[in-house]
């Protein structure tokens, strides 16, 4: 099994509560990839993962640790499945974050950590009522070949139905060899289709470039997957001198909260990007020094910037850095960390929560912009980076 990530920031199975008012957007690319973070060397570097000391306290919604392996580790020894009864504990608990993974299901997140997976392209949303339906279809995936649209309701995978699931659960019935056939059983204006499709090796890329007029950068970043935060230092770096920056999170729903700390530091010389706690301890997130701390810059989100994404965002916005432009995010701001249970499967219960340098829990709330817009954000973008200076 890979090795753990430290501490993870991103949305999780609906069942433990609804977000987003009734839907849960998570990836059901078939390769569990959400975010979390993996602590290295650097200024992001600041987790442990050191045991609490004895009688820490536990942050009210989450599970009890010690309680969710003991229930593994009984099932175990009954002949019993382990997951489904940390499972079990997990729900009880009111952990709305908190979920457990089998080995290949854990094995499947740590690759698409890296951007790729092995599945139909798709992403998928669980409604309050559990309702699957797919949120985004991968342009040039087999699912897009097949004619799977944003919107279908996904009833069955090979025969399994699927309402009422959670998202991990189809992940893993999505989830398979590259070259191998999938049925699936769908509903799209009341009418019932089934399509055969098969996986395939996918890759997302993280970040992407492009130019407006009036030296005008955009950088989407859609993930923070490993090596997304040099990219954009990089794209920062190439941009036209005295130019502005559109740094775009719309949509982006997390990932490794390192890289998600050396994009912020691409527009820092140092400081704090975030605080977060631990049951009751608090630490600290700091950013790289010798970040660009003089383009014109604007974070543009939405309704899909999530837990990572919402880091970003609130660090560049509370250090006076960026003006964030578009609609209220998600707000997640609690963060998980990873135990293996006896049998090899994984939970990943909230320990506590994270908030921005001025103080800010964004958890359930989000972050309001500083410059609503509808659907012109990026006219509306312009518009204020031409206030800072930007263009003709």
């Amino acid at each position: 099994m890979p090795g753990l990530p430290a501490f993870c920031l991103r949305p999780r199975d609906p069942r433990r509560g609804a977000v987003l008012t009734l839907t849960f957007v998570a990836v059901v690319a078939v390769g569990a990839f959400t975010g979390c973070w993996v602590p290295e060397d650097g200024a992001a570097a600041a987790a442990r993962t050191d045991a609490p000391a004895p009688g820490a306290r536990r942050a009210e919604g989450t599970a009890d640790r010690e309680a969710v392996a003991r229930a593994a580790a009984e099932a175990v020894a009954e002949g019993k499945s382990g997951k489904k009864a940390a499972q079990e504990v997990v729900s009880r608990s009111g952990d709305r974050w908190g979920t457990v993974y089998d080995q290949g299901e854990y094995a499947a997140f740590a690759e698409g950590l890296d951007g790729h997976w092995t599945g139909v392209g798709v992403w998928a949303g669980r409604s309050h009522d559990g309702v699957i339906k797919l949120d985004e279809v991968q342009p040039g995936s087999p699912a897009a070949r097949a004619g799977l649209r944003a919107g279908d309701r996904l009833l069955s995978v090979d025969g399994h139905a699927v309402t009422g699931l959670a998202v991990a659960d189809v992940v893993a019935l999505l989830r398979g060899t590259a070259g191998t056939p999938v049925v699936l059983n769908l509903s799209r204006d009341g009418a019932d289709l089934t399509e055969t499709v098969l996986r395939q090796r996918l890759r997302t890329e993280p970040v992407t470039v492009r130019r407006l007029a009036g030296d005008v950068t955009v950088i989407k970043v859609t993930s923070f997957t490993r090596g997304s935060g040099e990219r954009v230092r990089a794209a920062v770096r190439a941009a036209p001198p005295g130019g502005g920056v559109m740094l775009d999170l719309r949509g982006n729903r997390g990932g490794l909260v390192d890289e998600a700390v050396s994009t912020a530091s691409a527009f820092l010389d140092g400081g704090l990007v975030a605080t977060y706690d631990v049951r009751g301890e608090q630490r600290v997130l700091n950013a790289a020094p010798g970040g660009d701390t003089t383009r014109p810059l604007v974070a543009l989100v939405d309704g899909g910037t999530m837990s990572a994404a919402e880091l970003v965002t609130g660090a560049l916005q509370d250090r006076g850095r960026a003006l964030a432009v578009g609609s209220r995010t998600f707000g997640k701001g609690s963060v998980q960390m990873p135990t293996e249970l006896p049998d090899g499967s994984v939970a990943e219960l909230t320990v506590g929560t994270y908030r921005t340098p001025a103080g800010r829990s964004l958890d359930g709330g989000g972050i309001t912009p500083d410059v609503p817009a509808g659907d012109r954000v990026e006219d509306r973008a312009v518009t204020v980076l031409g206030g800072l200076g930007v263009g003709p």
